[in-house]
């Protein structure tokens, strides 16, 4: 897929977080974190991108950072082609505005209450995107449309949840009901942010569908993020999506449902594989996890070469000095940033650090 046939695309994007003059920057002790690297991304027309990987890693800082809430340190991101903070700073210069690029990229937290304000009724709350956006729409129609939109997602009848307060509403019918305001506007991307783990497991599955059931309706685009594997997969190869594992700020791998299931390149992603089980048959309950050490380095302290490789098992000499770039398929589709991707790579004749 090109940038000039998506929705949105990240280019080279880095993201760091500075000293913030605390005790700590007085003596000298605070490096900056570097919560997304170097990362390019596409994401097209009404496509599913998960986004999977441990705490920490900067999935949300790149959620963020895809739909303009966070700026970049560098690298581009563009809406249709439109870069998102030309169009913030230089409004005039811009083919798309920015109000209108705010329109099409919406949000559903992982804490639904985040988005409902608890002193207003649920009717208030998501009336009032529709009057910012729509300013010509008459009460009536907005209440129309709220209405249908719930009918439509289950919570049925309407008014006994529109005239309630968040409080009084379980956590599934919260997140049902931000789900509603984020389509209200007829967005082209909704990043959900964990908006899924917060629920019950067997509300997941009911989540995730009728996320997908909106998606042919309003031809809308998902960025999915979550720590879960199996949900990862459910909602991508559902839906015919990508998969992109996240490390210590990096996408080390990308590609299909196939691609990263049955045929992961990436040390990382065969350990996130191993660590469901659902989705490794052949595990043992014996077979040691194929991860050498649990603790994710210092994000401030970040390893020489490869981020992974204190972790890894595969490790070798090569991969504690240099830094692997992304190697792809022959298709372009499946990448990963690993040297074990490239047959040909001296990785393969260099010496395993690990016994």
């Amino acid at each position: 897929m090109s940038s000039s046939d998506s929705v949105v695309s990240l280019e080279d994007v880095t993201v760091e977080f500075g000293n913030d003059g605390g005790v700590f920057d007085f003596f000298g002790e605070s490096n900056p974190v570097r919560a997304v690297n170097d990362v390019s991304l596409d994401i097209g027309e009404r496509e599913i991108v998960t986004l999977i990987g441990e705490s920490g890693c900067g999935k949300s800082t790149l959620g963020k950072t895809a739909i303009g809430v966070q700026k970049p340190t560098s690298g581009s991101v563009k809406y249709r082609g439109q870069d998102i903070w030309e169009a913030r700073n230089n409004g005039k210069n811009a083919s798309i505005s920015f109000s209108e690029i705010r329109h099409a990229l919406q949000i559903i937290h992982q804490d639904p209450g985040s988005a409902l304000n608890p002193n207003q009724r649920v009717i208030t709350s998501l009336s009032l995107p529709l009057k910012k956006w729509n300013p010509d729409m008459s009460r009536e129609r907005r209440e129309e449309r709220i209405y249908a939109l719930f009918e439509r997602v289950g919570m049925t009848p309407p008014g006994d949840f529109l005239n309630r307060y968040p409080h009084q509403l379980s956590g599934g019918e919260k997140q049902r009901a931000v789900l509603v305001r984020a389509m209200l506007l007829n967005p082209d991307l909704i990043l959900a942010d964990e908006a899924i783990s917060a629920l019950d497991v067997s509300l997941r599955v009911e989540m995730m569908d009728l996320m997908l059931e909106l998606q042919d309706i309003f031809d809308t685009s998902y960025l999915f993020i979550s720590h879960d594997l199996s949900n990862a997969r459910y909602i991508a190869e559902k839906s015919g999506g990508r998969i992109a594992v996240m490390y210590l700020g990096e996408i080390v791998e990308i590609g299909t449902v196939d691609e990263i299931i049955d045929n992961a390149q990436h040390p990382y992603t065969k350990a996130l594989r191993w660590a469901t089980p659902n989705l490794f048959d052949d595990r043992d309950d014996s077979d040691e996890f194929p991860i050498r050490e649990i603790d994710v380095p210092d994000p401030t302290d970040l390893p020489s070469g490869c981020n992974f490789h204190p972790r890894c098992p595969e490790a070798r000499e090569v991969c504690q000095r240099e830094h692997p770039g992304v190697f792809q398929s022959e298709t372009g589709g499946h990448q990963c940033r690993c040297f074990r991707a490239d047959d040909s790579h001296e990785y393969w004749n260099s010496s395993p650090l690990y016994d």
